[in-house]
């Protein structure tokens, strides 16, 4: 089989329940506190991901659980420079309308206080130290509906005052260490992007690099301004086809390529979700400096830019056979975390002595795992009908022989995103359940190049919806999948590529799981929160249309599966989050009608407190017990 290892083992394992792949884990999110004291970390409380804090040779036993969110888990923290406070994040049920609350770890039984108490449809998009000012936060919120703002929040009292406003829907203000505008971002009404040298005292821009749109659907990533903001880091294609990592001097507009990789696109993933994500770049604690990057592979390569670092970093890679995930330190950069993404050991998490060159484990995200259990995630390749190279992921179970398996095909989000090498809680349950599991990185995916991305232009339901079923196919001429059992599965966009499965090609799947997905293009685009459609241009009106457009309005409902839904016969599950703000209830709630009014079975489930993607570990248990019954009725896979 092209590019496809066996599994380790001939033994295959013991059915393992639900819980034990998507309860919270056992510990997640390691930081150092700035004055390498004292970890903070995620762990359960209240059968609640909450932040526990412990110094730094303690044990969990003498950790303090800090923040007490009995309704929803806790995801996203962040220390601050004085040691008395640490922040996080939350919004309510899944909404997306986050808040930023303070904890005081001298009282850490007192409740947390809201420190951006917003109107509801408003929320924090991010939060920054202000290294000249202490005590004090760089915050971007939409007090004002339709722009981010800056705003400087003093974390001790609370009181917030505006530092600066975004000028335009379009526009944003790119700032430096003491909060001041030294550059300008803009989407421009034909969908370039425009980066500018701002003056900080007169906000008078001078225009430096114009870069073209639909290669970068979710704007140009990352845009970071250097330390002493003479610089501004920027992922370009250039004159490549591949992603690189770019800085433009504010002065003369001068390009110098600080990082890139053969073949190989900046992988910017980790700008969607920092700290949960695998980080696009590494920065110094001490200096800020960007040292190391991330590109896109089979396994994804790091390339160190400091030479200066580049025996720490051989020194942490080698704690694992898998890869960084993140390299965290203090301020003085001596205590050093490397969290690690590995296909079956997830979350491990060591500390690292740069003083002595000590290392010691600290914690494995999921304890009771055997990685000699689960299932290997090997990279394969095939070509599309077209000729274009895709790249997938093939997951598949443990002691079973490798011939004409139940397949599940799982599409992921985005669709401007992409599949990497790594633990995966859906592929290892799958495959525990005798499924073979693929991902594949159809063209739309980012991180395989400029070609790979743009091909995508106008092909919703089309040939991005082609790669999947060639992908399918592969599996079945490779011998690995049944030709009669395959079925297909996927989230947001993923459910939409679902729903496109069992409505373009009704006979190709035996069952089909469509989780949060988009059943009318028009209507989901029109329902997105208002803020999100300036910055469309490059993304959905660039790639699917303008639901305003009557012409290209008649094209999206063509390419949406609520109009052809008189051709679904295939087994359907579809599963939704009631405060959805991305794909709202609507387009899930419309497609399970008309099939009742057919009288075509559907299972439907409506978690009232949850939005794009299920978080709570009860609706995760639900959701994943009726993943596994359907499946195992229509494909013929284990249950427990």
């Amino acid at each position: 089989m092209v590019g496809m290892t066996q599994t380790p083992t001939s033994t295959r394992p013991r059915l393992r329940d639900v819980e034990e792949y998507f309860d919270n884990p056992d510990f997640a999110h390691a930081t150092i506190s700035p004055d390498g004291t004292r970890l903070a970390y995620l762990a359960p409380e209240y059968g609640r991901t909450q932040v526990w804090v412990r110094g730094l040779h303690e044990d969990h036993e003498q950790a303090v659980c800090v923040t007490h969110d009995r309704r929803r888990g806790v995801r996203t923290y962040h220390w601050t420079d004085d040691p008395r406070w640490l922040l996080y994040q939350q919004d309510t049920d899944g909404n997306e309308d986050w808040h930023l609350f303070r904890v005081d770890l001298t009282a850490p039984e007192q409740p947390a206080v809201d420190l951006t108490p917003l109107p509801p449809g408003s929320r924090v998009v991010g939060a920054e130290p202000l290294p000249s000012d202490p005590g004090a936060l760089i915050v971007w919120m939409n007090q004002r509906p339709m722009f981010f703002d800056a705003f400087r929040v003093d974390v001790a009292t609370g009181g917030t005052t505006l530092l600066h406003e975004q000028p335009d829907v379009r526009s944003s203000y790119l700032t430096d260490r003491d909060g001041r505008p030294v550059f300008l971002s803009t989407l421009t009404e034909d969908g370039a992007y425009e980066f500018s040298a701002v003056d900080p005292e007169t906000l008078e821009a001078r225009l430096l690099r114009r870069v073209g749109g639909p290669e970068h659907p979710l704007g140009v990533q990352p845009q970071i301004v250097t330390p002493d903001g003479s610089g501004l880091l920027l992922g370009l294609y250039q004159d490549s086809d591949d992603l690189r990592l770019v800085r433009i001097d504010r002065e003369t507009g001068e390009e110098t390529v600080v990082a890139a990789a053969d073949g190989a696109s900046l992988d910017t993933m980790g700008m969607m979700a920092p700290g949960l994500m695998p980080s696009t770049v590494f920065e110094s604690a001490r200096t800020h400096e960007v040292i190391a990057a991330r590109f896109v592979g089979d396994r994804a390569r790091i390339e160190v830019i400091d030479p200066a670092y580049a025996d720490l970093f051989a020194t942490l890679s080698a704690l694992s056979d898998g890869v960084l995930h993140s390299a965290l330190s203090d301020d003085a950069e001596r205590w050093w975390l490397a969290i690690f993404v590995h296909d079956r050991e997830p979350g491990v998490t060591w500390l690292h002595d740069r003083e002595t060159g000590e290392s010691r484990l600290l914690f494995r995200a999921f304890s009771h795992l055997d990685p000699d259990e689960l299932a290997p995630m090997t990279p394969v390749r095939f070509p599309a009908r077209d000729g274009l190279p895709l790249h997938a992921f093939l997951t598949l179970p443990v002691g079973v022989p490798a011939e004409r398996l139940p397949l599940v095909l799982v599409v992921h989000g985005g669709p401007w995103a992409h599949d990497t090498w790594g633990y995966d809680p859906e592929s290892q349950f799958l495959a525990n359940r005798g499924y073979a599991v693929l991902h594949v990185n159809f063209r739309g995916s980012s991180g395989y190049g400029r070609r790979h991305i743009t091909a995508a232009i106008g092909e919703l339901a089309g040939t991005m919806h082609d790669d999947l079923v060639d992908a399918a196919r592969w599996a079945v001429d490779e011998g690995v999948a049944d030709p009669d059992r395959i079925g297909i599965y996927g989230g947001s966009y993923g459910g939409y590529a679902s729903l496109v499965g069992v409505t373009v090609t009704p006979d190709f799947f035996a069952a089909a799981v469509d989780y949060v997905g988009i059943s009318n293009l028009a209507n989901f685009m029109r329902t997105l929160p208002p803020f999100a459609r300036p910055s469309m241009i490059n993304n959905w009106y660039r790639y699917v249309g303008e639901p305003e457009d009557p012409e290209q309005e008649a094209d999206m409902l063509a390419r949406s599966p609520i109009t052809m839904v008189d051709r679904i016969r295939t087994p359907l599950l579809v599963a939704q989050g009631a405060n959805d703000a991305r794909v709202v209830q609507a387009e899930s709630d419309n497609i399970v009608a008309s099939l009742r009014q057919r009288g075509v079975p559907v299972e439907y489930l409506v978690a009232q407190d949850e939005g794009h993607g299920f978080a709570n570990p009860e609706n995760q248990f639900r959701l994943y017990r009726a993943i596994e019954q359907h499946f195992a009725q229509h494909l013929g896979g284990d249950r427990l």
